[in-house]
């Protein structure tokens, strides 16, 4: 079985990859990508030998034809997009992990000239590829509607990121409450908004947090200044970077989380928090929300705002849910149906 896989080296995929070389070592997993092959640790396949240029056409279409199966991470390259547009009989091989920003650009983005064009393209290939893999299945009815996609909805977490890694959430002994706003410094989380939503709640012993080292430096600058001017030293602007193992901490001692997003993001995110038994807030009208509220767990509307609690039971409710449709173990079992082959 030969995998071709259309990506770049992200926070989300180098992970991946790694799970795919222990779980599907039979298989045959080359990757395509237009970054430069030394951006990727030095053990993956990289099949382009130029990350521009004609060379990488022809590794294309090469290698395209060769593949069994086309592993769209993202319908992020332009190129990529228009060379399967243009063989059309590839389409049927071919699955779009979707990631969130490549299909909601279709309401968000500047339809200026360059949009127009590349959407041309994008529509063509969304309505005719094969197959839609994501486990928000709410995307995959508006890629239908939006683009009229007819491909096979193939449920998969795909990333390690999705997946919940358990950790031991230490108790303290502390009267304030410790609350996350946003997961990071893009406009899309909204955080004016809710800090606007938090200033009923301002005199109570509470603090802010909002991670804001990943994404735009001017918004976050702006975020901060807001947060300090009207909470003061109980708004706590995180700005330096940090190791997942130092995230994942701080995440433990969060109390209460909102993301005020306006579609599917930060499930990384919300994931983690939820089986670590922590209260999430999403809006009601976001395709995560039906993900999570459908598999029974206990998600708040951030319309509705309060301090309090999560009680003892819809905790470990929540956390024992996530435990079980967020592991490791069912990953692996969903790729499997994506690669076709037995570990």
């Amino acid at each position: 079985m030969k995998i071709l896989h259309i990506a770049n080296p992200e926070k989300f995929t180098n992970p991946f990859f790694d799970l795919v070389e222990k779980e599907f070592e039979h298989a045959q997993h080359l990757i395509l990508s237009h970054a430069s092959v030394n951006e990727w640790p030095e053990k993956r396949k990289i099949k382009n030998k130029n990350s521009y240029g004609i060379s990488w056409f022809f590794d294309f279409v090469r290698a395209a034809h060769c593949a069994d199966k086309i592993v769209l991470h993202g319908l992020w390259d332009f190129y990529a997009i228009v060379l399967l547009s243009l063989q059309p009989w590839l389409l049927s091989k071919c699955y779009w992990v979707i990631w969130g920003g490549d299909l909601y650009d279709y309401k968000s983005a500047n339809r200026n000239w360059k949009w127009k064009l590349r959407n041309f393209f994008k529509g063509y290939l969304i309505k005719r590829i094969g197959n839609l893999v994501t486990y928000v299945k709410g995307d995959v009815d508006l890629a239908r509607d939006w683009y009229g996609a007819m491909g096979k909805y193939c449920e998969c977490i795909m990333y390690p990121s999705n997946i919940y890694r358990e950790y031991v959430v230490r108790s303290e002994l502390r009267s304030t409450i410790n609350i996350q706003i946003g997961n990071s410094a893009d406009s899309t989380n909204n955080h004016v908004e809710i800090l606007e939503r938090l200033i009923p709640f301002r005199d109570k012993d509470i603090a802010i947090y909002a991670p804001l080292s990943y994404g735009d430096l001017d918004y976050a600058a702006s975020v901060a200044r807001v947060g300090k001017e009207w909470f003061g030293e109980k708004f706590v602007p995180l700005t330096n970077f940090m190791s997942v193992d130092q995230y994942r901490c701080f995440l433990g001692k969060i109390d209460i989380a909102i993301f005020n997003h306006k579609r599917q993001q930060a499930m990384g995110n919300v994931i983690t928090l939820l089986g670590m038994g922590k209260k999430v807030y999403l809006r009601s009208n976001v395709t995560s929300w039906d993900v999570f509220r459908s598999a029974g767990v206990k998600v708040y509307d951030v319309e509705f705002l309060d301090l309090e609690l999560l009680a003892r039971d819809v905790k470990e409710k929540n956390s024992s849910i996530i435990k079980s449709e967020f592991s490791e173990q069912k990953v692996v079992e969903q790729l499997k149906g994506i690669f076709g082959a037995e570990n």
